[in-house]
């Protein structure tokens, strides 16, 4: 099988012609590799660099360090908003519906694809160090029962809550700091 090179792929360095496709590829095998849990000592040795060259492009492209942090909650009327400042803040999963949504969710499955969704959500959620629950005293108690990592509750409501739920933007932009801080 014959690979094509796009001219603009190509750029000289003095005597050298270099790809830059050939590079992305192996940094994106780094990644994925070291990703998939593998050490930075084990990728060096299997891609023949050293390992502090796997550090140094590590560190070109850390946004943060700190705990992995979700975000669940529901009935949230302001959704977007919300889910606006979880993505500046860097929250790793967020999992936010308005009453009419969660529904949706219930009843646009059948029982197997449900519980099969619901299961891959948990599983999700407790691969990270802490998760905000915005939601009911039912819920809150639920997801404290599964989940054990740790769990910042909001109450937001009694159960059952039938309308959607105003939260404030600023106040979990607070939560979320201080749990990176944390």
């Amino acid at each position: 099988m014959h690979k094509e090179v796009k001219i603009l792929d190509l750029i000289r360095i003095g005597e050298k012609l270099i790809s830059k496709s050939k590079i992305n590829k192996a940094i994106e095998d780094i990644l994925i590799a070291r990703q998939s849990g593998f050490s930075q000592s084990e990728v060096a040795k299997k891609m023949g660099i050293d390992r502090s060259f796997i550090s140094r492009i590590e560190s070109l492209g850390e946004l943060r360090k700190g705990k992995s942090i979700g975000l669940i909650g529901f009935p949230i009327l302001n959704v977007e908003e919300l889910k606006e400042v979880a993505e500046k803040e860097g929250v790793d999963f967020v999992l936010l519906m308005n009453d009419r949504e969660r529904w949706e969710f219930i009843y646009r499955k059948s029982g197997i694809e449900l519980l099969n969704e619901i299961m891959e959500i948990i599983s999700k959620v407790r691969s990270l160090d802490a998760v905000i629950i915005l939601g009911s005293d039912q819920r809150i108690r639920l997801f404290r029962a599964l989940l054990d990592n740790e769990v910042v509750a909001v109450e937001i409501g009694k159960s059952p809550m039938k309308e959607d739920v105003y939260f404030n933007k600023e106040e979990l932009r607070t939560l979320i700091k201080n749990l990176k801080e944390a």
